[in-house]
């Protein structure tokens, strides 16, 4: 899975960018109440264990 598709799967899940980081965007996810960093690279592979 490459980071755009990623993007689009936290988007319908009601996820949300926040603020772009040094290094990578946050987004927040209302279903945790936390927020997280993903990759800039869309067409990067995602990491496993991400």
């Amino acid at each position: 899975m490459k980071y755009s598709e990623l993007e689009r799967k936290l988007k319908k899940q009601g996820c949300y960018w926040i603020r772009d980081g040094k290094k990578h965007p946050w987004w927040f996810s209302p279903i945790t109440g936390k927020e997280f960093q993903t990759g800039h690279h869309k067409n990067e592979e995602v990491k496993p264990g991400t």
